[in-house]
């Protein structure tokens, strides 16, 4: 399995785009899209910003062209579309179909995704086998909290797992069980404990509007501080916003700033997006 290939988030490169940002949800062309084939790094940040502005149809329609070529982090944002109801109807089975695409292709974020939430009926129906053999695909790929997953579901971990990284796993387990109150609680409690990475889960949560209303200025807040607290995800994620303008006044010099935070402290996205630069 190739290691993973995030180009998500390629927010250092909104200077450049040559694909124009729509105000208002609009299909691409052909020739646009033929753009987005042609420049896939570009295209697949170019669909998340619409992501982020709730332009969903704009955001599966690139994200299609990128997954039919196959590239694994377009596979994986089709399956939060399916899984999450977002501009199509919600398909527990389709999204799992898309998440093992996505994971065969390399995408460590869709093996995590699957080894959470197979142990669950969020998906379809329970497998657990399925979950442990997509975590230890998840840790081959260097994801420290498939780990702790692991630990937590037969004691199988790599490595030791923090009380801290193990609070964090049992609260993303909630999350992927669809108990959304109970992962709220259990994400301010680790943020509570002075952990930023909660934070950053409770601002996707407000982003995507996941047990909460679609917030997107209450997200940027949580993203502020979960960077201003060092934590490189949320740094990331605040990178983007203020390079697209979404929850924050857009800020491309700020941005910058914030994606070379992230890079130092190791987060792949940020790292792929400023070797693009």
């Amino acid at each position: 399995m190739n290691r993973i290939r995030t180009y998500l988030s390629l927010a250092a490169l909104l200077a450049t785009f040559v694909i124009p940002m729509h105000a208002q949800a609009e299909l691409l062309g052909e020739d646009e899209l033929s753009d987005v084939v042609r420049k896939p790094a570009i295209g697949l940040y170019k669909g998340y910003a619409e992501f982020k502005m709730a332009h969903y149809a704009e955001a599966r329609q690139i994200w299609t062209a990128l997954a039919e070529r196959g590239m694994g982090e377009a596979w994986f944002n089709l399956g939060i579309l399916a899984e999450d109801g977002l501009g199509e109807p919600k398909d527990g089975l389709e999204a799992r179909r898309r998440y093992e695409k996505a994971a065969l292709a390399g995408s460590r974020n869709a093996a995590l995704r699957l080894g959470t939430s197979l142990q669950t009926n969020r998906l379809g129906p329970v497998d657990v086998d399925g979950a442990r053999r997509w975590l230890k695909a998840a840790v081959e790929l260097g994801d420290d909290e498939a780990s702790a997953q692991l630990a937590i579901l037969d004691g199988t971990a790599a490595k030791p797992v923090s009380a801290r990284d193990r609070r964090l796993a049992e609260a993303r387990r909630m999350e992927a069980d669809g108990s959304l109150p109970d992962a709220l609680a259990a994400y301010r409690g680790v943020a509570d404990a002075g952990d930023p990475r909660g934070l950053t889960r409770l601002a996707w949560l407000h982003e995507a509007g996941r047990g909460v209303p679609r917030n997107l200025d209450e997200a940027a807040r949580l993203f502020r501080q979960a960077a201003e607290a060092g934590e490189a995800e949320g740094q990331y994620a605040l990178s983007v916003m203020l390079d697209t303008g979404a929850g924050q006044p857009r800020d491309p010099e700020q941005a910058l700033r914030w994606l070379r935070a992230s890079a130092a402290g190791r987060y792949p996205p940020a790292i792929e997006a400023l070797k693009a630069r």
